[in-house]
């Protein structure tokens, strides 16, 4: 691994604000601690001072797991997380040897892979990441504190502060201030008023892509035996057109399941005891539906509506105000069911840390961030917009080689059941370890092509 980057503090680097204290907004405020005398980070909610969820985090309910390289990049920021997030009960596993993962119907080739995820819950891995932050000198997390907007010089030309009103229950409320900062980081996930904002300091708005799929989601924890599942550690039923409906497990302790079941373009997953197991039923493989049956619950189902995926292009902007960055699901949101947010939420904060210890001048760093941590964003956007543009009914801007590339991909999906070489790879780029354009690689379409097409339909469950 390179040596960590501790840029020296430079004029102009007294104070930074963040706004939101999600994982988007405390992997930024790490970034920054190196090189800002004091970061604050503001949140809306009182934190709870144990792993639980929050208003702030609706998605904290669901089912989570940490990629492969999500758990690499928590790690660089803060050595040590992985082996603390273990000792608190987390899991490891092998995703393609100690999961099965079901593609297009089609059981992925079960081999190890060395692709090593977490499962842990998104209480569970903010916690840990909320009390590093904490620790570190010169930090301070407020919370119940509402951040209303940037506050600019006369000329508008750059960020000098942002104004907050405290909570109910905030210190000193109930008046307004402002807070001077030399930068400001709005990492207030998919409500991000920043386009807004910038409007009114009289910037043009980012242009928006969007890709509408309509998923609704519907998760529920089970105490977790040794019998369940083969003992493996989890399973992933992928949508695919013809089934836009799917589910999936994941042990977030050693003794705890969390089972997912989605269904995305109207198809909408029940959250009663009868109904879960008989959609679960409709999946190509058997796991989902026998935990359902058979495992004891552990709380109530949690249902979850989410649009579209959305991708805000700052970097696309020909001006921007000196002191202001946007970053983590503000940036770009993706469908929560490739798992990429925390990845590229953390990705990001590495960008951030490694241009504020190279380059000094502050006026430049929007300009830069932001076309940084858009090539960031293109590898999840392409897998999340391409899965999800797969299906006809989604909406969504297509190119003229997206079909040709979705018949290539789909004999991939068929042909990695058979091909161990082509089973590792595709965890490899799902968890963003390798681009996407392996799959496509010379050796790799070769593969592909002299595999037997399946005539038989999507595989069973055995291994």
């Amino acid at each position: 691994m390179a040596p960590t980057l501790r840029p020296a503090r430079a004029a102009g680097r007294s104070h930074a604000v963040v706004i939101g204290a999600g994982l988007a907004g405390l992997t930024a405020a790490r970034a920054l601690a190196d090189a800002y005398e004091r970061v604050t980070v503001l949140d809306r909610d009182a934190l709870p001072a144990d792993p639980a969820p929050r208003r702030g985090v609706p998605q904290g309910r669901q089912l989570h797991v940490l990629l492969a390289r999500g758990a690499q990049a928590l790690e660089e920021l803060f050595p040590g997380f992985l082996g603390e997030l273990l000792a608190a009960g987390a899991t490891r596993a092998d995703t393609q040897g100690e999961a099965h993962w079901y593609l297009d119907g089609h059981l992925l080739h079960p081999a190890p892979s060395g692709v090593i995820s977490y499962g842990a819950s998104r209480p569970q891995v903010e916690h840990h990441v909320r009390a590093r932050v904490a620790a570190l000198p010169g930090v301070a997390i407020r919370e119940r504190a509402e951040a209303l907007g940037p506050v600019t010089g006369p000329d508008r030309g750059r960020v000098t502060g942002v104004r907050v009103r405290p909570r109910a229950g905030g210190a000193g409320e109930p008046g307004e201030e402002t807070i001077p900062a030399d930068l400001v980081v709005d990492a207030s996930g998919r409500g991000s008023r920043a386009p807004a904002w910038l409007e009114e300091l009289g910037y043009p708005r980012p242009r928006q892509t969007r890709v509408r799929a309509d998923v609704v989601y519907v998760t529920r924890h089970f105490r977790r035996e040794p019998h369940h599942i083969g003992g493996r550690s989890g399973v992933a039923l992928v949508p695919f057109p013809g089934l836009p409906r799917g589910g999936a497990i994941v042990s977030e302790r050693e003794d705890r399941f969390a089972v997912v079941l989605f269904g995305l373009l109207g198809e909408e997953p029940p959250a009663d005891e009868a109904g879960m197991p008989a959609y679960a039923e409709t999946l190509p493989g058997p796991d989902v539906a026998e935990v359902l049956r058979t495992a004891e619950p552990l709380n109530e189902p949690v249902r979850m509506r989410y649009p579209a995926s959305a991708r805000h292009h700052y970097e696309k902007l020909d001006r921007h105000p000196g002191g202001f960055l946007v970053t983590g699901d503000a940036l770009c949101s993706f469908n929560p069911g490739y798992g990429q947010g925390m990845t590229a939420a953390a990705q990001q904060a590495i960008v951030l840390r490694a241009l504020l210890a190279r380059d000094r001048d502050a006026d430049a760093l929007p300009r830069r961030f932001f076309r940084a941590a858009a090539r960031v964003v293109d590898t999840p956007w392409l897998l999340a917009a391409g899965g999800d543009l797969r299906f006809p009914e989604a909406e969504g801007r297509r190119g003229p080689a997206d079909g040709l590339l979705d018949r290539y991909l789909t004999r991939y999906r068929a042909a990695a059941s058979v091909d161990p070489v082509l089973g590792r790879m595709f965890p490899a780029v799902a968890h963003m370890l390798q681009p996407p354009a392996r799959l496509m690689s010379p050796g790799h379409v070769l593969r592909v092509l002299r595999a037997p097409r399946r005539a038989g339909g999507p595989v069973g469950a055995e291994s």
